[in-house]
């Protein structure tokens, strides 16, 4: 089963218990009294933040440190990581518990972990950081060109307060409706109303991301009606 995925990241394990623990979620490890992804997650994450961050320094000489945070932080969002993840179909070779195949649970969440966890599996299992460098490089570069290219960019809450500021000071908030899933993933839903008046929704990961996520929404909306 996992020969396909391994042709789809262009990496072959030596030790293929390494991988499975890499694509089993903890529901499946609890069902199953095996290990989950977690910890492999979180070096991951260091392991992808710090190539990204090699290749923006000996690449981007006109980026400053801010600008290359920015960019850093939309190629290695939760969006960039769940797109790589569909690319390579990891959705085929996931480990899930029955408790978590019936939930309604974020699985973009799922899959972005996932590639984290992956990262950090090739790294242990290859001995050295080239071949993690390979497959991050090979999949976020085009998401770095694309946001080193738009850095200057304004965010959706700012377009927006803009567009809603135009003829003057209004009142704009942003209200969690609520919030689903564990304290390590979570998902915060958030509604946009502006002088009371409610706007759009928006989910994210994160409180920031919801919110960004309902601003982008209202100012499709905005837009339509303009």
């Amino acid at each position: 089963m996992l020969e396909k995925f391994q042709e789809n990241i262009g990496y072959k394990f030596k030790n293929i218990e390494l991988l499975k623990t890499a694509l089993t979620h903890s529901s499946y490890a609890y069902e199953n009294s095996v290990k989950s992804y977690e910890r492999l997650e979180y070096l991951g994450d260091s392991i992808l933040e710090f190539i990204s961050s090699k290749y923006l320094f000996e690449n981007f000489e006109n980026l400053s440190e801010g600008e290359m945070t920015k960019v850093r932080a939309y190629a290695v969002c939760e969006d960039n990581l769940y797109k790589i993840a569909l690319k390579h179909n990891f959705s085929d070779f996931l480990y899930l518990g029955k408790s978590e195949k019936s939930a309604h649970t974020n699985k973009k969440a799922i899959l972005a972990d996932t590639v984290e966890a992956v990262i950090a599996a090739i790294y242990l299992d290859s001995g050295n950081i080239e071949l993690s460098q390979k497959f991050i490089l090979e999949n976020i570069v085009d998401a770095i060109k694309y946001a080193s290219e738009n850095v200057g960019v304004k965010d959706y809450k700012t377009v927006l307060q803009e567009m809603l500021q135009v003829h003057g000071e209004v009142q704009i908030k942003y209200n969690i409706l609520k919030e689903e899933g564990p304290d390590h993933d979570k998902t915060f839903t958030v509604e946009v109303e502006c002088n009371g008046k409610k706007l759009a929704i928006g989910s994210g990961r994160s409180k920031k991301n919801a919110e960004m996520e309902a601003a982008r929404k209202a100012i499709n909306l905005i837009s339509q009606e303009v």
